[in-house]
């Protein structure tokens, strides 16, 4: 129940409302009690308004009672499901926040369409975090908000092709409404690579103009799967910032090098941010010669005004002479590591018997065995097409030992050993897909190109000098940089960072359920990536406004949990907390405690 005014030969009438759906759902309206016109009310009440709108409340709040006593033998309707999520209410606070709306429709009013794009998107993000799924699922389920989402499925379908052609600009625009409020750090970028694959078997075809020339490439092709699938790919190059906020991201074809995606994606990304100088971070992938002299240029005393860089680096593909360095022991350094606060880092060390039983543990201080130095090295770049050019660029080169490292890699390759000695022993077990990481050390190993199974014929034997060597550098690792003033702690510590990109594809894959793709024109394909990378920009701002406390999987799914129950006529029920919901209410400056709720309450809290 609430209070309504209305006009009335120029007065204002006022009368208490009741808010009901009818038979077909929507939501009707009746009068309960005529209370007169505002200026007489005035010689009673000081403040007419004020006061009825108090004993609205009382009187709901006395609904509510009365019903939850009159009908606790209530029957259940069949294929009745009243719930609708509430917990979106906090993802669309921020997606307001970020002026998606204002953007969406200035967009709408230049456009002869008569559906609204930014419902579609509203619905495309909140049931990508929430309740990730194909297109057409997401539009069947859309009776699962409180938003009223008034459009058809060919509508959504159709916008694809305006949101794919706002990327840029959107992009742009969240750019915009988060440096300043989210104190975008671009001192330090992350960068990395990642790739979906679709359930298709065939690949994209390149468009080509009469002289055969590619007008425009195929996105979906067969390439080099992190997940060792046969099915084409898209890749997609991430850049996030020093706190792991999204800034950009770029689409390319399956079969093209992820070593040539940086460069362009770097560059775009400054050109349309106004970002100054940054140290890019990846991985030993993005460590080329191309790339390092494009960022860092010579990188001597006379030409530093570059961006900067801190890549890893491959010791067992070095050459002789860092190998040599690498494993030369009297220069390494030894110390201790401490906490922010102060305190010793220590690990429990294993004690056991010779027969491997386990006597108990020690408590030992973790070392840092590090070493470093500044070298120009010789490398060659590519000038049309040919590697021509050579440059000696000077960085500094960084070798750590860590044993946790140690042991992960000899338990690995132990377990691809012994998967190598049962493929030797008996080939026709594996195909090519099945033998995935022990190949590499098995000699004479070939595989039929149309079966993919094991060639017969050939000597199969363990490659032992490969796996000697392997051992060699067991437990070491390497990182480069353009950043010779930077301790080594430092630069190990800015490289750590990395796995929060990795952390953020992986966010992508697993909460939001990004692969596989359904969609296959290559305008749907940019939007459901425009709106993946939207949603997971909304996800990392909810992490900082909650100061990282929780894992993200466990905010999204406490909010996927806080629906709400209609239970008769306008009045819902809650029935989940927790403590994610009660810091939520902290930061939003919003009450979520409350059992009962009118839906008047429930669009106050969604700004409907």
């Amino acid at each position: 129940m609430f209070l309504k005014q209305s006009k009335s030969h120029n007065r204002v009438y006022l009368s208490f409302v009741q808010g009901y759906r009818d038979e077909s759902g929507k939501i009707k309206h009746k009068t309960v009690k005529k209370l007169g016109y505002l200026d007489d009310l005035k010689k009673e009440y000081d403040d007419p308004i004020s006061h009825f709108k108090k004993i609205a409340k009382q009187k709901s709040n006395e609904e509510i009672r009365e019903y939850t006593i009159k009908n606790l033998n209530t029957k259940l309707i069949d294929n009745e499901d009243t719930r609708k999520n509430l917990g979106y209410a906090i993802f669309k606070y921020i997606y307001n926040e970020l002026n998606l709306p204002l953007f969406l429709k200035a967009k709408n009013r230049k456009l002869k369409i008569k559906y609204s794009l930014n419902d579609i998107f509203k619905l495309l993000v909140f049931s990508r975090i929430l309740y990730p799924n194909s297109k057409l699922a997401t539009y069947n389920n859309k009776n699962l908000f409180f938003d009223s989402f008034k459009f058809s499925k060919d509508d959504m379908y159709h916008s694809f092709d305006y949101f794919s052609s706002y990327k840029d600009e959107l992009l742009t625009l969240l750019w915009n409404n988060t440096k300043e409020k989210y104190k975008r750090d671009t001192s330090i970028s992350y960068y990395d690579t990642t790739n979906y694959y679709f359930e298709i078997s065939y690949n994209d075809e390149d468009e080509l103009n009469d002289k055969g020339e590619v007008t425009k490439k195929g996105q979906r092709k067969r390439g080099p799967s992190k997940e060792h699938r046969k099915t084409p790919i898209i890749q997609m190059g991430l850049l996030m910032d020093k706190n792991a906020i999204p800034m950009y991201y770029d689409l390319f074809p399956g079969n093209e090098s992820e070593k040539l995606q940086m460069r362009p994606t770097l560059k775009k990304t400054k050109a349309k941010f106004g970002i100054e100088r940054t140290i890019i971070v990846a991985d030993r992938g993005q460590n080329t010669s191309d790339n390092t002299v494009f960022i860092a240029g010579k990188n001597d005393d006379v030409h530093n005004n570059h961006d900067g860089y801190v890549y890893g680096q491959s010791i067992l593909g070095a050459d002789k002479e860092f190998k040599t360095w690498a494993l030369k022991q009297d220069d390494f350094i030894y110390d201790k590591i401490y906490d922010e606060q102060g305190n010793l880092v220590t690990y429990k060390d294993v004690k056991k018997d010779e027969n491997g039983k386990v006597l108990g543990y020690e408590e030992k201080p973790v070392i840092f065995k590090h070493k470093s130095r500044v070298y120009a090295k010789k490398v060659q770049i590519k000038k049309d097409g040919k590697r021509n050019i050579t440059y000696h660029i000077y960085q500094k080169q960084m070798i750590y030992y860590s044993k946790k490292y140690a042991d992960r890699q000899k338990n690995l390759r132990e377990v691809a050993i012994q998967k190598a000695k049962d493929l030797i022993k008996n080939p026709g077990k594996y195909t090519q897909a099945t033998s995935y990481g022990c190949t590499k050390y098995i000699n004479n190993i070939h595989f039929d190109n149309e079966t993919g199974e094991v060639k017969e014929g050939f000597d199969l034997s363990l490659k032992l000098d490969r796996i000697r060597e392997e051992e060699k550098y067991d437990g070491y690792y390497s990182i480069v940089t353009s950043e010779k003033h930077l301790s080594d702690k430092e630069i190990r510590d800015i490289y750590k960072g990395l796995w929060k990109i990795e952390e953020s594809f992986k966010i992508t894959k697993s909460e939001l359920e990004t692969r596989p793709i359904f969609v296959w024109t290559d305008e749907s394909i940019e939007t459901h990536f425009l709106s993946c990378f939207v949603s997971l920009l909304i996800i990392r701002l909810l992490e900082q406004k909650l100061n990282h406390k929780y894992s993200n999987h466990y905010v999204i799914e406490s909010l996927r949990n806080y629906n709400s129950t209609n239970i008769e006529h306008d009045i819902y029920l809650q029935n989940f907390r927790n403590e994610v919901i009660k810091d939520l209410e902290k930061v939003f400056d919003i009450d979520l405690s409350r059992k009962f709720l009118t839906l008047s309450d429930i669009k106050k809290i969604l700004n409907l």
